[in-house]
């Protein structure tokens, strides 16, 4: 990438998983960033839901993109995503190593499956895992037994590849969306143990230099 790009701006917080996965795509690209780190509540300063960052994203949620390059402000994961890999990703490093409309669409659908279905399951369980005030089994069952569903999913592509990549010909931006949302499976308190190509491709996906870079970017920001 060029020098001339000035670093992007990455707004995110110590803990969850989707700016992650952006930090994974902008290292993937070489792309200059920063990290500008956010705390839970109202704060007016440094809260997410305070009037500072509300400013730059209505929902109060992270992650959220400023491009000063460009003066674009993104916010939801997928949508950063995708700005990126049209503004940046001249060389397809993100996208499906095919260019049929089949592999267009495989890349989508994958993507949208970890937004709508994984993402959110998994993110019901540690709820009712950790946070609910009020203990709740059967929501904290129900959410366990969906996000296994998708791990079986996920299980099934994974598996056409060897464990490998999720889709064929190497990693794309649809790993990077999975990876932060799968590696929280202990903190759920939920097995990969019957699904063994999901265990080998987070662990191989979890040693390339960008997954690791993005997650050391994130770590340093709060020392």
């Amino acid at each position: 990438m060029s020098s001339n790009i000035k670093p992007l701006i990455l707004h995110a917080h110590t803990t969850g998983p989707n700016p992650i996965k952006i930090a994974i795509a902008l290292e993937k690209l070489k792309l200059p960033y920063e990290i500008k780190l956010w705390e839970f509540g109202d704060n007016a300063e440094n809260g997410l839901k305070g009037a500072k960052f509300l400013a730059i994203n209505e929902n109060g949620r992270v992650p959220a993109l400023e491009d000063p390059n460009s003066g674009v402000v993104s916010w939801e994961s997928g949508a950063v995503m995708n700005y990126i890999r049209r503004k940046y990703d001249t060389e397809n490093k993100l996208g499906p190593q095919g260019q049929s409309e089949q592999d267009i669409v495989d890349s989508e659908k994958w993507e949208y499956f970890l937004l709508t279905t994984l993402g959110p399951m998994a993110g019901q369980t540690n709820w009712f895992r950790h946070y609910n005030e009020v203990k709740n089994e059967d929501a904290l069952n129900r959410y366990a037994a969906q996000t296994y569903r998708c791990y079986q999913v996920l299980e099934g592509q994974l598996k056409k590849t060897g464990g490998e990549s999720i889709l064929p010909g190497g990693y794309t931006a649809v790993d990077a969306h999975f990876e932060p949302w799968v590696r929280q499976h202990a903190y759920a308190q939920l097995s990969l143990d019957d699904y063994p190509n999901v265990s080998k491709w987070l662990k191989k996906y979890g040693e390339t230099e960008e997954v690791k870079a993005a997650y050391k970017k994130i770590q340093d920001a709060t020392s």
